[in-house]
Parts: structure tokens; C-alpha cells; sequence
């Protein structure tokens, strides 16, 4: 019970960490004037600045990462735990 209770905070907190970074990004990416590539992944990952524009990111992807990592560990916790049972 205690590792399913984990793995659920876990699984959790990643999901929210990605949602809220994307919400974020979705309410930034129509004040954006130059990208490269996808607007929404250039407002969170960022690219390589070219020249002397400014470059008009978030620069979200750690955290953005992480949160993946965090729902990824939470979910195989889960699933672990439901098969051990």
C-alpha cells in the first residue's frame, strides 16, 4: 500500500509539472514572432540563437523533463505494485 501510495504522488506531480508547462507555453507561444521548428516545443525546449535576436523561449525543458522522468517512475511503481499483488 505504501509504494502504491508513492508511485501515485509520483506519477502525479510529473503530470502536473507537464501540464502546468505546457499551459504555460500555450498561453506564451501567440506572443512569439520567430521560431524554429513546432511554436509550442520552441516556447518550452528553446533552440540556438541565431544572430542577435532575442530569443523569445521559456526555456522550459528541464523541468519539463524531469516532470516526464517523474511520470514514467510513478506509472512503473504502479504497475509493479498491481502485478505483485
Amino acid at each position: 500500500m505504501k509504494r502504491t501510495i508513492i508511485g501515485g504522488i509520483l506519477m502525479l506531480s510529473g503530470v502536473l509539472t507537464i501540464l502546468f508547462i505546457i499551459i504555460a507555453a500555450s498561453i506564451y507561444a501567440p506572443n512569439v514572432t520567430s521560431w524554429s521548428g513546432s511554436k509550442l516545443w520552441f516556447v518550452i525546449f528553446g533552440a540556438k540563437q541565431y544572430g542577435n535576436e532575442v530569443v523569445q523561449s521559456l526555456f522550459l525543458g528541464i523541468p519539463f523533463s524531469i516532470g516526464l522522468v517523474l511520470t514514467i517512475i510513478g506509472f512503473l511503481v504502479l504497475v509493479k505494485e498491481y502485478f505483485t499483488k
